[in-house]
């Protein structure tokens, strides 16, 4: 006898959620659009008849289930889970049901927030395509599919009994590792979607960054707090199994020792809103590497614009861009730093003396103090001079000369552009690589 099977289960009869509850009642009680899901469990049933036993007839039942996990507004139609069926022997079927069932319920991991963050990146690194009835890693290529792997769940979940693994907090609590839920039970493919929480990127909390599975593959990018769409339904949730850590979990301790500077104390340490040692630790090698000049004082235990600032600036120095080059550390980022491997701020291999050099036999970038408004000093008129030497001074309608002026702003601007660099990064202030590569 032939027997559809199925390629994954997407609800569990023992998941107490509500979404959950939502379908197996639709089980019990649905109409002709159910028509498909009474066909296998008369195969079930067939099953048990014929002695293949009951928990394989249980398995197919739950197989039988067609839930809907959707991509986000505007970035693909809905589509179902289960979207394909094969024909096979009602041997190949029970066994297929029984290792099915058995990988449904293995028991969830238990992760560290940096290990957690550690699987998201995988996939953004893989550029993992955007797929609900294909998988990688054997999780589905979905928004769930892919919160799943990162959690360690050893299942494929969806976004109705994602929140069965979570603990519910409030916005203030997110940490990395946590999610953001929108799940919409009497409809959920209006745009039922699930990311997970990367940190804050300003200290408004209106901004954090999102690792999500869409189309057109995973990303990792800022996102409006909580989505783009349907915002105001996002739930954040913790994962029930998480491990903090080093216990720190990014909390107020502000001694100046931080860790013994080896293991990385995971992204959850650093972002606005971050009091730590560890934050005082990073800001002290990112100063041997050349980012002494975005510190107006300190290093300190607590999270500023400057730490940001002065990582992005080392992260761009090793060649990374974009997402990559975010201003928050990760464990590539750390590596470098404690190791003394890669390049400097100011150009350069590691071990440097923070980037006060030119890195040719020009002059000691002098300082970025020397260029603001309404400063007067040498260092203007030899940095406007190179400029136009360049060819960079067509904004000078006189000059250049010693006293800084927006003229002096437009063509350090201009000449940071123009080596691919953008926002903070060409801000028309000149910074130890805009010299270096001036005087070069």
């Amino acid at each position: 006898m032939s027997t559809p099977v199925f390629e994954d289960i997407s609800v569990t009869r023992d998941c107490p959620c509500a979404g959950c509850a939502h379908e197996r009642l639709e089980l019990r009680t649905g109409g002709a659009s159910r028509a498909s899901t009474r066909a296998a469990a008369v195969v079930a049933l067939g099953a048990v008849l014929t002695g293949t036993g009951a928990g394989a007839a249980h398995a197919l039942e739950q197989r039988a289930f067609a839930t809907q996990d959707t991509t986000p507004p505007g970035q693909g139609a809905p589509g179902p889970l289960v979207t394909r069926a094969t024909t096979a022997t009602t041997a190949t079927a029970t066994a297929t049901a029984t290792a099915t069932a058995a990988r449904t319920t293995s028991a969830p991991m238990r992760l560290t927030r940096s290990q957690i963050m550690a699987r998201a990146q995988t996939w953004v690194n893989a550029r993992v395509s955007y797929s609900m009835g294909a998988y990688y890693q054997g999780y589905r290529k979905d928004c769930s599919g892919y919160v799943s792997m990162a959690w360690g769940l050893g299942s494929n979940q969806w976004t109705g009994s994602l929140a069965a693994y979570g603990v519910r907090i409030g916005k203030s609590q997110l940490k990395p590792g946590d999610m953001l839920l929108f799940h919409n039970p009497s409809n959920p493919s209006a745009g039922s979607h699930v990311t997970i929480f990367g940190g804050w990127t300003d200290s408004s909390r209106t901004r954090y960054v999102a690792y999500e599975q869409t189309r057109p593959h995973t990303l990792k990018r800022t996102t409006p707090y909580a989505y783009w769409n349907n915002s105001g339904g996002y739930v954040p949730y913790r994962y029930k199994y998480v491990v903090e850590d080093g216990g720190n979990g990014g909390g107020t301790g502000g001694g100046s020792g931080g860790s013994s500077g080896t293991a990385f104390p995971g992204a959850s340490s650093f972002g606005p809103g971050a009091v730590n040692g560890h934050v005082t630790e990073l800001g002290r090698m990112l100063t041997k590497r050349g980012g002494g000049t975005f510190y107006r004082e300190g290093p300190g235990p607590r999270w500023t614009e400057a730490d940001r600032r002065a990582t992005r600036a080392f992260q761009e120095a090793q060649g990374w861009r974009g997402a990559e080059a975010d201003g928050i550390p990760g464990p590539a980022t750390w590596r470098h730093l404690v190791q003394g491997t890669g390049k400097n701020i100011g150009g350069g291999s590691g071990g440097g003396t923070g980037g006060s050099g030119g890195g040719s036999s020009a002059s000691a970038f002098p300082g970025k103090q020397h260029f603001r408004p309404g400063q007067s000093n040498a260092h203007i008129t030899k940095l406007g001079r190179q400029l136009v030497k360049k060819g960079y001074g067509k904004h000078y309608t006189q000059g250049p000369g010693p006293r800084w002026s927006e003229s002096d702003r437009r063509n350090v601007e201009a000449f940071q552009r123009a080596q691919g660099w953008r926002g903070s990064a060409a801000d028309g202030y000149p910074g130890p690589e805009t010299w270096r590569r001036l005087f070069h």
